[in-house]
């Protein structure tokens, strides 16, 4: 496999452990938590630096911050011909927040119990900022002979997207990142051992309801904002899932679900149980591209006929007109609307990647998934030929307990020396 070997499981297993004991501080949940990701860039730092050009070696490394303590690194392995090159993105050194009592283990401090390696972080994604670093240092310490470059970028700042201009999304502006589009770009942060070629779009929504609050003993007085906002919900549903169906190339992607409507969360005001309340607002998400014009449009549309929507039980109602009130609909928006992805299944990186996996996994079934990967997109947009594939385990994705196993880390490795050895074909 390009003369690069198999993983050294001792240094994977050490770095990782520096790594996990890092974790708590790089939970990324602003403005309470800002992570610091140096101290994860620290340790791969001090694993290839010792192969790096200063001291003689043929990595090229650099630490690029845009805000202190807060640095992502590239590396370089260079190959000898120009033009010719992959990299592997994505691993990003910030966390999900994990609250320690609720866990049946210490989150900040790798546990190993047989071939499971536990902590925040091992699945999504300082395994696999360790697993790359181990794939690097490799190629610095046996210096094969290679046509292609191979380039590993560690970022900062993936795990929250109220914060630009900190991660990948800064090297890309700043143009540090223009020669991976002449190579497949594997973004190293999914799961199961599987390429993952397609992910859903994410928009945020509120839909609040104005009714009028009154004394639950005479309900023929009030407007019912929560009976409103529920009935208005579920003709909105119905409207989207007609208007919406599955995409002809969902079955060619495998996605397990088509686009969804769906609420996530109910709030009001609060008051007493024999008060009817005036307002309510329930909140959730939609997975799908283009639907922002015609949720407005639903929303107008029952507005102008309010009258017409299903209400609940005789003396339920959504109009007074001795008091010319009229319950009223209004939905707005998160500013941050994620697009979906589709990989681009025609790519040689995508013909390589599912080889490799299958000659060591043994099977390949690329997969895809409705939730969001917020940056890949980005860098499509930008011209790279993203493909995506990780080695956590994604059922204990930003979960409790989470692990990862080191039995697919070490498959992990294998896959990343059969891919850069085919691409020198």
């Amino acid at each position: 496999m390009a003369g690069i070997g198999e993983m050294d499981t001792e240094s994977f297993v050490s770095l990782l452990r520096k790594v996990i004991g890092e974790s708590k501080y790089v939970q990324n949940n602003p403005p309470e938590l800002v992570p610091e990701e140096d101290r994860v860039g620290r340790h791969v730092l001090e694993a290839l630096q010792p192969y790096g050009v200063e001291n003689g070696g043929p990595l090229i490394i650099q630490h690029v911050s845009y805000l202190k303590g807060r640095g992502n690194i590239i590396v370089e392995y260079p190959g000898t011909v120009d033009g010719k090159i992959l990299s592997f993105v994505g691993c990003h050194m910030d966390v999900v927040t994990a609250n320690p009592e609720e866990w049946d283990f210490d989150p900040f401090s790798l546990s190993i119990e047989g071939d499971k390696l536990c902590g925040r972080g091992t699945t999504d994604c300082l395994g696999h900022v360790a697993l790359i670093t181990e794939l690097m240092r490799r190629l610095g310490e046996v210096k094969p002979k290679l046509k292609s470059s191979v380039v590993a970028v560690f970022i900062a700042n993936e795990e929250n997207s109220s914060v630009l201009d900190v991660g990948v999304d800064a090297l890309v502006k700043q143009g540090l990142l223009n020669k991976l589009r002449d190579g497949p770009l594997y973004w190293i942060d999914t799961a199961d051992k599987q390429p993952c070629i397609g992910t859903g779009g994410v928009i945020t929504w509120k839909l609040h309801a104005t009714g009028k609050l009154f004394h639950s003993g005479l309900p023929h007085k009030a407007i019912n904002a929560l009976e409103l906002c529920m009935e208005a919900l579920e003709e909105i549903q119905k409207r989207f899932y007609n208007d919406f169906p599955a995409h002809p190339k969902e079955e060619l992607y495998q996605f397990a679900t088509p686009s969804t409507m769906k609420p996530t969360q109910w709030s009001y005001p609060g008051g007493g149980l024999n008060q009817i309340p005036g307002e309510c607002t329930i909140s959730g998400d939609v997975s799908c591209a283009d639907v922002v014009k015609k949720l407005k449009e639903y929303v107008d549309d029952i507005n102008a006929n309010i009258e017409k929507l299903k209400t609940r039980g005789p003396v339920s109602k959504y109009v007074l007109p001795e008091e010319n009130l009229r319950g009223r609909l209004s939905i707005e928006f998160d500013e941050m609307m994620t697009s979906g992805v589709a990989c681009n299944l025609d790519s040689p990186g995508f013909h390589v990647l599912c080889k490799a996996t299958k000659d060591v996994v043994g099977y390949v079934k690329p997969y895809s998934i409705t939730g969001s990967l917020p940056l890949i997109r980005e860098l499509q947009d930008e011209g790279f030929d993203v493909q995506t594939t990780g080695y956590g385990i994604m059922a204990t994705y930003h979960a409790k307990n989470e692990y990862c196993l080191l039995s697919d880390f070490q498959q992990g490795f294998r896959v990343f020396a059969s891919i850069i050895a085919q691409l020198e074909g």
